[in-house]
């Protein structure tokens, strides 16, 4: 048995406990969650300073892309860094593979427990058998030409056969990129048994303008990449409330980034009977578009808000606490607690495994993170994150 008290521990799933202390097995499984007057005084416990929370989780990630880092031209749109990340992705095997075991561990060490990782190859599958953390692996697929789509569909089932029996599920790319007949694959795929979607979504303003108007930066992409769209027609609304409906209502959607979702389209997927969570990745957006979400919109909606990194593409480094800390200098009046329950618990919820992740209770392994560097509860530039367990 390990004992650790912190100025503060953060169950998660109940409010903070000042001095706390939190004893785990050699296995990493809680034993119990006490404050100081409750605690064997035979015990000993480890004193630290900061405070402690579970193991972060990562919504949405691309492991794949980590040789990426520092050769896509930052702050220069969504659609350049989209071509960009086509010209520079097939390189030699080797070095994806050997950045992308680096990005595994450089999770693991900021704390990261469980991912949400995004593929389009085979590349990260001998990393995710060996690695420490859990991931679900979001096989993605897209055309959005309508005569490829049972194609791209058919290329994606192979996939998801190489990635099981870890877990794995077919996804769209994101609403420009998947025909309606491709959607429609998709949705019938998801009716048939356990299929989390995750979803890229309103990134850029030129996705609503494409879809509204037939607008935009888009139409330069789909020229470059030899698409005609010519049998598109604008729907005259953004991107997501013209693909929502394309959508299963049989399985969990992650909606991910949301740069440019506004209340209407929050209120328009109210109206849907849709199993729909939010992920947002701050540091990945300032990266391509140089803005960030509207994120005060989406609390107290009622839905589940989950934080990512995205790929090291479009990312300094693979670390939630970075993700917090840029959501809270940008708006302060978000408490380091709310945003702790959505790098955990919410996290966790979404990838059903917040029976044994996402807080802090005895009988689960959530894994252990101490926060310090903090001014007060509130995270700083000096903030840092040490994996406990």
């Amino acid at each position: 048995m390990k004992s650790f008290r912190a100025d503060y521990v953060f169950p998660v799933y109940a409010d903070p406990i000042k001095n706390g202390i939190i004893t785990v097995d050699d296995t990493g499984k809680i034993a119990s969650i006490t404050d100081q007057h409750s605690h064997p005084p035979d015990v000993p416990v480890e004193q630290l300073s900061g405070v402690i929370c579970p193991g972060f989780i990562n919504a949405h990630c691309h492991v794949e892309l980590s040789h990426l880092k520092g050769k896509i031209q930052p702050r220069s749109g969504l659609v350049n860094f989209i071509m960009d990340v086509q010209k520079f992705r097939n390189i030699d095997k080797g070095e994806i593979t050997d950045a992308a075991l680096k990005a595994d561990n450089e999770m693991y060490e900021n704390g990261i427990v469980a991912v949400g990782d995004i593929s389009n190859t085979n590349n990260s599958i001998g990393i995710k058998q060996a690695s420490k953390l859990y991931y679900h692996t979001f096989v993605e697929t897209f055309s959005f030409l309508p005569t490829k789509a049972e194609e791209s569909f058919n290329k994606a089932l192979e996939l998801l056969k190489e990635f099981k029996p870890m877990p794995c599920s077919i996804t769209p790319h994101a609403p420009y990129s998947v025909s309606k007949e491709l959607f429609k694959l998709i949705r019938d795929h998801s009716a048939s048994g356990q299929n989390l979607i995750s979803m890229h979504n309103q990134e850029c303003e030129d996705e609503n303008k494409f879809y509204r108007y037939k607008q935009g930066r888009f139409l330069d992409m789909y020229d470059a990449f030899g698409i005609d769209i010519q049998y598109f027609k604008p729907m005259a609304r953004n991107s997501v409330q013209s693909v929502l409906p394309l959508l299963t209502n049989k399985q969990e959607i992650l909606m991910v980034h949301n740069t440019c979702t506004n209340l209407k389209d929050i209120y328009f997927i109210k109206r849907f009977d849709r199993k729909v969570t939010w992920c947002f990745c701050p540091n990945a957006n300032l990266y391509i578009e140089t803005r960030l979400p509207k994120i005060e919109l989406f609390i107290g909606q009622g839905y589940n808000i989950t934080l990512g990194t995205d790929s090291l593409a479009s990312n300094n480094q693979l670390c939630i606490l970075s993700e917090m800390r840029t959501i809270q200098h940008k708006m302060p009046e978000i408490s380091t607690a709310r945003l702790i329950e959505w790098a955990t618990l919410n996290g966790a919820r979404f990838l059903g495994l917040d029976d044994e992740k996402g807080t802090l209770e005895p009988g689960k392994t959530p894994g252990l993170n101490l926060i310090t560097g903090l001014d007060g509860l509130k995270i700083t530039p000096e903030t840092k994150v040490k994996r406990l367990l």
